[in-house]
């Protein structure tokens, strides 16, 4: 969670992640400024398909969450059952 200040990520990629942190968490995050810094990294085709990822697959963990599974569980499980 400390991505801001470390050197491993690229502007690039701060900015997708501040993106995630807003869809995910607080989506008053995505105020004018931050759509500007996107829009100076990522096309407008790009930005709709990260939000759409970022959605799908923090849907997904959400989900399992409520089967209370984790991920490859659930498809382990699928897989076991169409064996028998």
């Amino acid at each position: 969670m400390s991505y801001e200040k470390s050197d491993k990520f690229t502007q690039r990629e701060k900015r997708a992640l501040r993106y995630a942190d807003a869809i995910m968490y607080d989506p008053a995050q995505a105020d004018a400024a931050m759509w500007a810094e996107l829009r100076a990294e990522f096309t407008e085709p790009q930005l709709v398909e990260l939000g759409y990822w970022i959605g799908f697959t923090f849907g997904g963990q959400r989900w399992l969450k409520t089967l209370s599974t984790k991920q490859g569980e659930l498809d382990a499980f699928l897989k076991e059952k169409t064996k028998k």
